[in-house]
């Protein structure tokens, strides 16, 4: 198992196509999924100029927060509630350009601007978020949901 990330520079595609092999390779056979997630966040959010990088779990009947890296963060969302918990209930994607549009935003930051969820699928079940929140509008882009579908999808396979 590799302990570093390179950094890498480039255009956003660029960044996820060094970045994700780069995390398998962190991850290698490490089976705790908890540590993984852990460094998911902190190789993302050390390759990127996001706010925050962080997973939520599912436990019951809410969203309780995981590993991130970032500000402090809300420690549990309910199903279909904001962004993270609408992701959750509906088993897709969300990318919110602007957080003071989307209904309902659960604003754990004031700093947040924009964000995108995926679901974690492990079997067809939601087992958990990726949610990564940026101090600017319109961050998130097709290249984005590309890719990090890609690694979630994956790591549903490791959970």
């Amino acid at each position: 198992m590799a302990e570093e990330i390179r950094t890498i520079t480039g255009d956003k595609e660029t960044i996820y196509n060094g970045l994700i092999p780069q995390i398998r390779s962190l991850v290698g056979d490490e089976k705790n999924w908890i540590a993984n997630l852990a460094n998911v966040a902190a190789a993302i959010y050390s390759n990127f100029n996001f706010l925050w990088v962080g997973f939520y779990l599912v436990d019951g009947e809410e969203l309780i927060l995981g590993p991130f890296q970032g500000p402090v963060a809300c420690t549990r969302i309910q199903k279909g509630k904001g962004v993270c918990g609408t992701s959750w209930e509906n088993g897709e994607t969300i990318v919110v350009d602007n957080v003071d549009a989307f209904p309902g935003h659960i604003a754990c930051s004031a700093l947040s601007k924009s964000e995108i969820v995926v679901p974690i699928k492990k079997e067809g079940k939601v087992i958990a978020v990726l949610d990564i929140d940026s101090s600017e509008l319109s961050q998130f882009d097709g290249v984005d949901v590309n890719k990090l579908e890609e690694l979630c999808e994956w790591l549903g396979t490791i959970s």
